[in-house]
Order: structure tokens, then C-alpha cells, then sequence
């Protein structure tokens, strides 16, 4: 048994400290709210049984970011040509300002977002579409932006993949995703491919979850079985491993809790 004292909320604050990300709302006319990303999906309430809330990476990319909010129904439609005047865009509700518009052709909707965001010294943002939420008919693009200096605001940009179909996009519906991340993280890895009997311990642990994962499926099949009863097997989602199904992972994280983005009155008029 470890000695090892748990870090107390103190501790884990200091070592952790808080990060600032700011949106600056530069036209305030258009109201895009943004909200910490959902953790549900339709789709997936709607498999079979729910099977599809058991993926645990799924359920932690559905939340990994925030959500901006489309304020108009629109209803889309493009001719298959490149041309600007190829896609109809209609907003079928509201009032001006309108935010989406075909801006660069070639099928493309462009959304304007009123937001100049700005993240701490050295972190990026990944403006892409709204995770495991596909939508027929369209595809978002995705984007990189150096928002910890540049003083200019980015479009969110989807693009028409069925021609001469009719796409709505609801008011409410997240149009954007956006997620902080640290600069040059990426090219700091080393990425290698190694033959897993290399590393007793890794190879050791591997084939143990295989075994375990075909004797599973296997018993599924039969009636009144552990497994069938079961359902599932529940060991990632625990944050366990089957070489040592009692230990939970420490840093495991079966959800996420991102802050909202609290709302600040526009300064007073001298």
C-alpha cells in the first residue's frame, strides 16, 4: 500500500492554475451564444439499447470544447457549381444581422462568427465542426487559428457535399467547436512502430484484454452466461485493466467539466 498522501485542492489549483480564454464580442447585434459542449448525442440514445453511450472516448470527445450556437433557421441549397450565386442560403427566421452567407463558392457556407477569442500566450485554437454530430448532406471544415496574438476574427465554414438538397440548420444548433491547445505539442512527439513482443509487460497486458474481450463475445451467445448478463464489459469505462482489475487509474476521467463562458456588461457610456 502506498504512503503516498492525495495532493490536497490547494496543491492540485497551484499546479494546475487557472487558464484565461476570452471571447470578445465585437458585433453584439448577433446573439452566438456559447455554451460548454453537450455530452449527449441524439444518435446515440437512439442505438440499439443505447449501445453507442458505452463508448467512453466517445462520450469524452462529444464534451471536449465549447459549442457556438446558430441563432437563424437557414436552409441551405447548393447547384453544384462553383460559382458564389451556386449556393442559396435563406434564413427562414429572425432578423438582421444574418451570419451565414456563401462567401468563397464552391459550395461553401460561411458562417461569421462575432468573436475575436484570445487564449494565453502560447495556446492555438481548433475551430472544427461540432464532434460525433455528422449531419447529412454537409461537412464542416476545420481550422487552426494562433488566437494568442492575432487581432482578427475567423469564419466557420461547412461544405455541401449532396448537391440540389435542401440542408436546414436550426436556431440553437452548434455550429462551431472550439478547442484550445498548446502549441507545437504536436511536434514535440517522437512517434515510432514497435513489435509489442518487444515490451514484456505492454504484450503481457494486451493479450490479456484480447483473451478476455473473444471469451466475452463468445459468451454473449450463450443464454444465462455472466457475459450476457454483463452486457458489456465495463473496464475502460472503470478505468481499470485486466492484468489489475482492482486499481482505478488515478488521472481517469469518465467526464468533463468545463467552465461556461461568464458574461461581463459592456463598459458605461461617458
Amino acid at each position: 500500500m502506498s504512503n503516498v498522501e492525495p495532493a490536497s485542492e490547494e496543491e492540485e489549483a497551484s499546479s494546475n492554475p487557472a487558464l484565461p480564454f476570452t471571447a470578445w464580442n465585437v458585433n453584439p447585434a448577433i446573439n452566438m451564444p456559447i455554451v460548454p459542449a453537450e455530452r449527449a448525442r441524439n444518435w446515440m440514445d437512439n442505438t440499439n439499447k443505447h449501445f453507442a453511450n458505452r463508448c467512453l472516448p466517445l462520450l469524452m470527445a462529444n464534451q471536449a470544447g465549447w459549442f457556438v450556437l446558430n441563432n437563424h433557421r437557414i436552409a441551405v441549397t447548393w447547384g453544384g457549381l462553383d460559382a458564389i450565386d451556386s449556393l442559396m442560403v435563406k434564413h427562414l427566421t429572425g432578423e438582421p444581422p444574418y451570419c451565414a452567407s456563401s462567401h468563397f463558392g464552391s459550395g461553401i457556407l460561411t458562417f461569421t462568427i462575432p468573436y475575436l477569442f484570445r487564449t494565453p500566450p502560447g495556446y492555438n485554437l481548433l475551430a472544427r465542426g461540432p464532434a460525433n454530430l455528422p449531419k447529412d448532406g454537409i461537412s464542416p471544415l476545420e481550422g487552426i487559428i494562433e488566437t494568442d496574438w492575432t487581432d482578427s476574427t475567423f469564419t466557420m465554414n461547412w461544405k455541401v457535399t449532396r448537391p440540389h438538397q435542401t440542408i436546414i440548420f436550426e436556431i440553437g444548433e452548434p455550429i462551431l467547436m472550439i478547442v484550445p491547445q498548446a502549441r507545437s505539442e504536436l511536434e514535440r512527439f517522437q512517434p515510432e512502430v514497435r513489435d509489442i513482443t518487444s515490451d514484456a509487460e505492454t504484450n503481457e497486458a494486451y493479450w490479456a484484454w484480447a483473451n478476455s474481450r473473444r471469451q466475452f463475445m463468445d459468451d454473449l451467445n450463450t443464454s444465462g452466461s455472466e457475459a450476457r448478463q454483463q452486457g458489456w464489459q465495463k473496464h475502460y469505462m472503470r478505468g481499470t485493466s485486466m492484468t489489475d482489475p482492482k486499481t482505478r487509474r488515478t488521472e481517469h476521467q469518465q467526464k468533463l467539466d468545463l467552465a461556461p463562458f461568464a458574461h461581463h456588461a459592456p463598459p458605461a457610456k461617458s
